[in-house]
């Protein structure tokens, strides 16, 4: 799975740290969202597209 995690972080200047915090998982699951290693529970796809002001098709592609 691709996704634009780090692209739309960029926007809001969030580091993989703070984007975390914000949606109440470790640094390295954003890591591997990032890498598109990890597929996310809807929850979290949820929680990190409304933290990034997104839908969640926007973030996440298949």
């Amino acid at each position: 799975m691709k996704t634009r995690i780090k692209e739309f972080r960029a926007k809001f200047n969030l580091t993989q740290e703070e984007l975390a915090d914000k949606v109440g998982v470790r640094r390295e699951t954003i890591v591997f969202l990032e890498k598109g290693s990890y597929n996310p529970s809807l929850k979290l796809a949820h929680d990190v597209a409304r933290i990034l002001k997104a839908k969640i098709e926007e973030i996440f592609i298949l």
